[in-house]
């Protein structure tokens, strides 16, 4: 995976990771815009979880 963008298309995994990640509005993925740095930080600040289980849950997902 790139480790600045999210692989696929983003439009179209946008509706997969709003159910992964419930919490997450459509500002929220608007913002992200596939970027994995800020998907990472929007679960962390959203979930109160520390950026290393933040990054782990993102990982494991899109691998």
């Amino acid at each position: 995976m790139n480790s600045d963008r999210i692989e696929g298309n983003w439009k179209e995994m946008k509706g997969k990771v709003q159910q992964k990640w419930g919490k997450l509005t459509d500002d929220d993925l608007d913002v992200i815009d596939g970027r994995r740095e800020e998907l990472v930080g929007k679960i962390q600040q959203e979930y109160g979880k520390t950026r290393d289980e933040a990054e782990k849950e993102v990982n494991e997902y899109f691998n």
